[in-house]
């Protein structure tokens, strides 16, 4: 962990918030960064538009599903970082590959995903 210099969890989209009520990613990216004594991003990894639930969709239509779904706030944050994405479900990669897209267009030198479960 020490080769991080930051946790950013993957954002859910407003709907999906309000719908659930918290955000998984959120709750374990909170007790890793205190775990392991690193800053977490919050809110500058914004999920832009809500999609469908990456898991009732077939391999290809995941990829189509999360394209663009992303943002950046604030480069700055990222620029020249290394980062570590925190997911809590790992099936086809199209989540976590789209969010690591995002953040080395800002400017993260280096983007790494942990997740809590693989699937297919």
């Amino acid at each position: 962990m020490s080769r991080f210099d930051m946790i950013v969890p993957i954002p859910l989209s407003r709907a999906r918030l309000r719908e659930r009520g918290y955000n998984q990613t959120q709750l374990l990216s909170e007790g890793l960064a205190q775990k392991f004594c690193r800053p977490q991003s919050l809110g500058n990894l914004t999920r832009v538009r809500h999609t469908q639930n990456q898991a009732l969709l077939k391999k290809q239509q995941r990829w189509t599903n999360i394209s663009g779904a992303f943002k950046i706030e604030n480069p700055e944050e990222f620029h020249q970082r290394s980062i570590l994405i925190i997911d809590d479900l790992f099936t086809t990669g199209a989540t976590v590959s789209e969010a690591a897209r995002v953040l080395k267009e800002s400017g993260a030198k280096h983007v790494e995903a942990l997740t809590l479960a693989i699937t297919e």
